[in-house]
């Protein structure tokens, strides 16, 4: 691309051309004339991203997701985490206490989550267990358990809360990358409206998606089987009744469509670590315990899950310089329909 110094000295050298003359830089006319090759200069410039947003190879933004569209295809919206959230008292009443629903609780880093039905704390009892989100969606509201520990404004009689089990689930919005590669595998495995491309696009499409694999003939001829992973593992019955309803409106004549859960191997991580020179052990177990938890979700549906993505999120973290698992001793081979998911994590300190 040519810079406004450039397409100015070919002005000059133009007009010197054409007239027999040459202009001093502090002329009127000169002046005119570089005013005009910088906003030429503007011009190039838009031109360049013009060209560079009329493809999906190159494209970003909001022109990379009409690139999708155009395939069928859309930008994976961010999701929040969910969990279960416990609310105890200081001892049993002889009356129920309510824990309304919005309540707001906190990590000590200030991530908010909110109860999403009410819960009642019986008389007799000392606790009660109620379902709740992140308030925003993203990564950042995915946390581990017994960290949910302050409330923002504690419910009448209410003492104390945390999260039992770790809240999950959390996603970013897809990024320009991931949707790039999507949509131009589409154009490689083209959807036709009868063949497993067509089937995956579609059941893709749906929010909350995290995997998906097709069998075609899986119970014989006429019959396909769609396997579906959610975005935190495991799918909702809400979310394959809604797949398969859709599927079934899509279909060709005379096929019969399933969506199923995958089945799932329950994977076992046990590690030491080493922390970073000024990292406290306890701070770079847990970083280590979230970071192997958070590896394993919907996306990982019959892919392999090798020592080497365990030991990067370990490494990635910044808090450990060394570590060694003992489970599990080989990478996990890849399984058609079958997906990993999160078993116990045991990190101490050693390598």
């Amino acid at each position: 691309m040519k810079q406004a110094q450039e397409i100015y000295r070919d002005m000059l050298s133009v007009f010197r051309e054409k007239t027999g003359f040459s202009m001093a830089d502090s002329s009127d006319l000169a002046v005119r004339l570089y005013a005009a090759a910088a906003e030429i200069e503007t011009l190039y410039v838009y031109g360049d991203w013009v060209l560079a947003q009329s493809f999906p190879q190159t494209a970003a933004g909001e022109y990379l997701d009409l690139h999708a569209a155009l395939r069928g295809l859309r930008r994976a919206d961010a999701s929040a985490a969910t969990g279960t959230l416990r609310f105890s008292l200081d001892e049993a009443r002889s009356a129920d206490v309510t824990v309304p629903a919005g309540t707001v609780c906190l990590t000590a880093g200030l991530t908010r989550f909110v109860t999403t039905e009410g819960g009642v704390i019986a008389a007799g009892e000392t606790s009660c267990n109620v379902a709740a989100r992140a308030e925003e969606s993203g990564e950042s509201g995915n946390a581990d358990a017994g960290t949910v520990t302050q409330m923002a404004l504690p419910p009448t009689g209410v003492s104390a809360c945390t999260n039992p089990a770790a809240f999950t689930g959390g996603r970013d919005a897809e990024d320009d990358e991931t949707l790039r590669a999507r949509v131009l595998e589409s154009f490689v495995r083209l959807p036709n409206g009868a063949n497993a491309a067509f089937y995956e696009t579609r059941a893709r499409s749906h929010e909350g998606v995290g995997g998906v694999e097709v069998k075609p003939r899986s119970r014989g001829a006429g019959t396909v089987d769609v396997i579906v992973a959610g975005t935190a593992g495991v799918p909702s019955q809400a979310l394959l009744d809604e797949i398969e309803d859709d599927l079934a409106s899509v279909r060709e004549i005379a096929v019969d469509v399933q969506v199923l859960a995958p089945q799932t191997v329950s994977v076992d991580v046990t590690a030491q670590i080493r922390p970073a020179d000024g990292v406290s052990a306890a701070a770079a177990i847990a970083a280590a315990e979230s970071a192997i938890r958070r590896l394993f979700t919907g996306e990982r549906l019959g892919k392999p899950l090798y020592l080497a993505e365990l030991g990067k999120c370990v490494y990635d973290t910044g808090l450990v310089k060394n570590y060694a698992f003992t489970a599990p001793q080989a990478d996990i081979a890849a399984v058609s329909g079958t997906l990993p998911v999160c078993g116990t994590v045991t990190v101490t300190e050693g390598a």
